[in-house]
């Protein structure tokens, strides 16, 4: 979940109080006892508001966390992201730990990025593939038969919880979750995106979750595994496309991370996109880099065109600043980084300050040309292209 909320009223209601006070008690422990008091009755707190659906109160208190204390405010957002993504169920007397976690996979695409049902033959090898490479020995996995776009994810914290649940309780009978797809929305087409597979991981209470919490396993090993067995079972979820999965994680914190990563993405598919459709090769093209600003540093906006083409722009990317990310960051380097990775010698960084407009008629962004002017990405006229491979 995000951690800066603008707020929506003044005057702090009683739950909204209260979680702040808990939150602030919180960050000003000193020993670890202390945080055990403070931890508990902030999280049966919140696990009340999320169940019953205030989300106001929530997002008030971190309103007023944000602006007073930081550190009580992430206290807070742990707290909120736990009580949405992880509960416990009694079985026979069992208490079994509920985690919900997302599977992201990056892909893109000259046509639509996939987005929707999962059918059995692909969901049952995908959930074999996670439980022997992702998840601990003794873990139960039940997935959700959808693939998801970012625009389709819940939308609320009641709405994770709510899915949270659905999930841990097919997972106690070993089943996965068929999802009702009524009323979820259209799904925007992009060159690059983000797709999700998501379900939960169930376990013996207090045992361990993913295969890097056992002793013989580690992270890296389980994302190469993954890709490794995992890869080629997404392949027929994404005809067309271009894919490279990620690490599965607990939920919020896999989202996270896939924004991160989805930035260089972009980047690295919109080079491939020139030189798929166009045959520009990487060293025959310039990017030029513009900060954008509303109030504040917003995003940088990368404008993409052939070098002898002043003017124009072929295609564009935008990377949004994320979490802490400010102007003192250095997003430009790891933009410029990425760009030489993808072949790209000629790159522009202009240090003015742009606004952040979009086209009046598509409502597209504009980006940056080498003449440091804001314009429409534009593709030449040509030939339809001969089917290619994408990498």
């Amino acid at each position: 979940m995000k951690r800066t909320r603008f707020g929506t009223r003044d005057r702090l209601s009683r739950d909204a109080a209260e979680l702040q006070r808990l939150a602030i008690g919180l960050s000003e422990s000193g020993g670890r006892l202390e945080d055990l008091f403070w931890e508990t009755r902030l999280a049966e707190r919140v696990q009340e508001l999320v169940q019953n659906g205030a989300e106001d109160e929530i997002n008030q208190a971190m309103d007023r966390l944000s602006e007073s204390h930081p550190r009580a405010q992430d206290e807070l957002a742990n707290q909120v992201e736990a009580a949405a993504e992880s509960h416990s169920l009694e079985l026979a007397g069992q208490i079994w730990d509920v985690q919900l976690f997302a599977a992201p996979i990056l892909a893109w695409s000259r046509f639509s990025i996939p987005a929707g049902p999962i059918g059995q033959n692909s969901l049952a090898p995908l959930a074999v593939q996670l439980g022997a490479h992702v998840f601990a020995r003794d873990a139960r996995i039940a997935l959700v038969d959808y693939l998801f776009s970012p625009d389709q994810l819940p939308r609320s914290l009641h709405d994770t919880w709510q899915l949270t649940r659905r999930l841990g309780e097919q997972a106690l009978i070993r089943s996965h979750l068929s999802l009702d797809t009524q009323g979820l929305p259209e799904t925007q087409r992009f060159l690059s995106d983000v797709r999700y597979l998501l379900g939960v991981v169930l376990v013996p209470r207090g045992a361990a979750l993913f295969r890097w919490n056992e002793s013989d396993g580690s992270r890296a090993d389980a994302l190469a595994a993954w890709v490794r067995q995992g890869g080629p079972n997404l392949a027929p979820l994404f005809t067309g496309c271009a894919y490279q999965p990620l690490l599965p994680d607990a939920y919020h914190s896999a989202c996270r991370q896939a924004d991160r990563e989805s930035r260089p993405y972009a980047v690295k598919a919109s080079v491939a996109f020139l030189q798929t459709s166009l045959g520009l090769l990487p060293e025959e093209m310039r990017a030029v880099i513009a900060p954008c600003h509303d109030r504040r540093l917003e995003e940088y906006r990368i404008g993409l065109a052939p070098r002898d083409r002043d003017h124009a722009v072929y295609h564009g990317v935008v990377w949004a600043l994320l979490g802490a990310e400010d102007e003192h960051s250095d997003v430009v380097g790891e933009i410029d980084a990425t760009l030489r990775q993808c072949g790209l010698k000629d790159i522009v960084n202009l240090d003015h300050r742009m606004p952040m407009e979009f086209c009046d008629d598509c409502g597209a962004p504009l980006f940056p040309n080498a003449d440091g002017e804001l314009v429409h990405a534009e593709m030449p006229e040509q030939p339809e292209a001969p089917p290619q491979t994408l990498h």
